[in-house]
């Protein structure tokens, strides 16, 4: 009956391993990367680019100053970036716009680690039950 419990503990443990390792292996790969299906009407429909809209939206971003700083400290004033904007294509402007809202300015908020470390903490105490161990704390 022993042997029974010892093998059901290990076949447990080398379970959640696994487990936590596909997790693991999962969160790592973004979603937006994955490929999927798409409807043909979405596919042979033209992208609508709003040239305008997305000037304006570029050209505030350009003009805030750690932005207008950081472009001058690579040696590019207000005419060579406008030269610059000028000879991209509708596409690049609004692929350019579309980049710039999805920028996090403080970094990612970290809760994929947080949830990470929680789970191999939770891990840690149920492995450390099933097996029997105690952890105990002295002075």
């Amino acid at each position: 009956m022993a042997q029974r419990i010892g093998i059901a503990n290990t076949s447990l443990i080398l379970y959640l391993c696994a487990a936590l390792v596909v997790t693991g292996a999962i969160s790592a790969f973004p979603v937006t990367g994955w490929a999927a299906f798409v409807p043909s009407d979405v596919a042979l429909s033209a992208p609508g680019f709003d040239r305008e809209a997305d000037l304006a939206q570029l050209q505030t971003y350009l003009e805030r100053k750690v932005v207008a700083q950081r472009l001058a400290d690579w040696g590019l004033g207000p005419q060579d970036v406008a030269s610059r904007i000028g000879q991209l294509s509708d596409a690049q402007i609004h692929q350019t716009v579309v980049q710039l809202d999805s920028v996090q300015p403080g970094g990612d908020s970290g809760l994929g680690v947080i949830a990470l470390l929680l789970v191999i903490a939770i891990l840690v105490v149920v492995l450390l039950q099933l097996t029997g161990h105690r952890i105990v704390i002295t002075k």
